[in-house]
């Protein structure tokens, strides 16, 4: 099992990353997945075509409120991380041919992700369905790194914009993941559909980490998404999707 994580700034076009990197897996046969929509903005879920109140599936912040506010369970005794995951797996966990799919939530209690995070934690660490990949979508900024929701990593991809915020964050995320010792084996850097093309041979220069290219701009997606429909149907002529297929083989995903 490989687990790839996606960070960046906001705005830079992670969560669209993850969705047409689902699609590629899928299409040369990497499959099973697990999609882990780490970020609040919880938007993983319908570039993939999934509705968790549709489908019955609640969220693990929503699990852990029923469980121990609305419900009245205490979180003394046996870890509140334990006993929330079979809930997870019961309850949070969207099954389907190709991915399995669950999502981090919003805030437990005002101004707290400690506890959500710890459970998503605890529920990576034993899975019982062996997946091929484990795909991370997570929030914007750094300090999900600190929190490190997982500690082994085999690949991150670091989503940029034309900024010099951006490329600074590249710095600064590479040194916090080690700091805070998550293991990982390699530290990409990818273009957002926002990046222009002629700034990817400057991001290679002042970059020490590998600049995979850029995810081309796509009125086909900017469609979907506004339309609230799953990327996982763009066409393979897509110049989002063939760019994000070359993204993928570089960094060594090749049909199985």
């Amino acid at each position: 099992m490989k687990t790839l994580v996606t960070i960046g700034r906001g705005g830079t076009g992670k969560t669209s990353f993850v969705a047409l990197m689902t699609k590629y897996l899928i299409e040369t046969g990497n499959t099973p997945l697990l999609l882990v929509d780490a970020d609040p903005d919880q938007n993983l879920a319908e570039m993939v075509g999934i509705d968790l109140k549709e489908e019955g599936k609640k969220t693990i912040s929503e699990l852990l409120v029923a469980t121990f506010l609305e419900e009245g369970g205490t979180t003394v005794g046996i870890p509140p991380t334990e006993r929330i995951e079979n809930k997870i797996w019961t309850y949070g966990m969207y099954e389907s041919n190709f991915f399995d799919f669950m999502a981090l939530g919003t805030k437990w209690v005002e101004g707290c992700y400690c506890m959500p995070n710890a459970a998503l934690k605890g529920a990576l660490e034993s899975l019982t369905k062996t997946y091929k990949y484990v795909l991370i979508d997570s929030p914007a900024g750094l300090e999900h790194l600190n929190r490190r929701i997982t500690s082994k990593v085999d690949d991150i991809f670091d989503i940029i914009d034309p900024s010099k915020k951006s490329f600074d964050h590249v710095e600064r995320a590479y040194h916090i993941a080690q700091e805070v010792k998550i293991s990982f084996k390699n530290f990409y850097v990818v273009g957002g559909f926002r990046f222009p093309a002629d700034l990817e041979e400057q991001a290679r220069k002042a970059l020490r980490f590998e600049f995979l290219g850029k995810i081309a701009h796509d009125n086909l997606v900017e469609e979907h998404v506004l339309a609230g429909k799953t990327l996982l149907d763009l066409p393979s002529n897509s110049p989002a999707y063939a760019s994000a297929k070359m993204i993928m083989q570089k960094a060594g995903y090749v049909k199985r």
